[in-house]
C-alpha cells in the first residue's frame, strides 16, 4: 500500500509538472535567483502579466515582473516563498483566466486567492496587496483561445467574488476589467490581437487605471 501511495504521489507530481510545462519552471528558477527587496512593487500573475515590461511602463526600476505564462491560482501558491521572504512594498495580483478556461470553479479561485492573501498578511504583513480583476476576453472577433472564450460568462461573477473577498480581508480591489471591456463586455478589439492577451495600447490603459497606486 505504501508503495502504491508513493507511486500515486509521483504520478501526480509528474502530471502537474507536465501541465505547467518547461517554460513555467524556467521562469520560476529565474525568479528564485533574482533578488527582490522591501522597496519593490511586485506584479504577480499569468501571461497577461508576464507579457509586460512593468518597470519601463511605470518608469520605476522598483516595479518587478513575477508573471508566468499559463499560470493558475493554485500554482501561484507554490511559488510565493521567494516573494514573501523579500517583504515587498506592494503586490499587484491578477489571476484566474486560465483557471476558468481549465474548468476550475470560481469557488476554488477565490479560495486560492484567500490563501495567498493570508500568507502575506501573516508572513509579510507590511506588504500592501492589490487584487486586480480578471480581464475580459473576446471570442466574437477572435477564435484562438476557445476554452477561455467559452468560460467568459464566469469572469464577472468571479470578479464580484474576488471583490467581496478583498472587502473581507481588508485589501484593495482594482477593477481593470471595466477599463478594457467594450460596450458588450468583451475585451475591446483595439487592445488585443487574439482575444485574450494585450497589445501595447491595452497595457497603457491598464497602467492608467492603476497608476495612482503604483508608487
Amino acid at each position: 500500500m505504501k508503495r502504491l501511495l508513493i507511486l500515486a504521489a509521483a504520478l501526480l507530481l509528474t502530471g502537474a509538472a507536465f501541465a505547467q510545462g518547461e517554460y513555467h519552471f524556467q521562469r520560476r528558477s529565474l525568479f528564485d535567483v533574482l533578488p527582490l527587496h522591501s522597496s519593490d512593487i511586485v506584479f504577480l500573475g499569468n501571461s497577461i502579466t508576464d507579457g509586460c515590461e512593468w518597470a519601463e511602463l511605470f518608469e520605476n526600476r522598483h516595479v518587478k515582473n513575477r508573471g508566468i505564462s499559463g499560470d493558475r491560482s493554485g500554482w501561484l501558491l507554490e511559488r510565493l516563498d521567494s516573494i514573501i521572504a523579500a517583504h515587498p512594498k506592494k503586490l499587484f495580483l491578477m489571476i484566474g483566466t486560465n483557471d476558468l478556461a481549465a474548468g476550475i470553479s470560481p469557488d476554488e479561485i477565490v479560495r486560492n486567492v484567500a490563501r495567498l492573501i493570508d500568507r502575506f498578511q501573516t508572513e509579510s504583513k507590511w506588504t500592501k496587496i492589490y487584487v486586480q480583476s480578471i480581464l475580459p476576453v473576446n471570442g466574437v472577433d477572435f477564435s484562438k483561445f476557445r476554452n477561455h472564450y467559452e468560460h467568459a460568462h464566469l469572469i464577472v461573477p468571479t470578479n464580484k467574488r474576488l471583490e467581496a473577498l478583498c472587502d473581507e480581508k481588508g485589501v484593495q480591489y482594482l477593477d481593470v476589467w471595466g477599463a478594457l471591456a467594450d460596450h458588450d463586455g468583451k475585451l475591446d478589439r483595439r487592445y488585443t490581437n487574439d482575444g485574450l492577451h494585450l497589445m501595447g495600447p491595452g497595457y497603457l490603459v491598464w497602467r492608467d487605471a492603476i497608476k495612482i497606486h503604483v508608487k
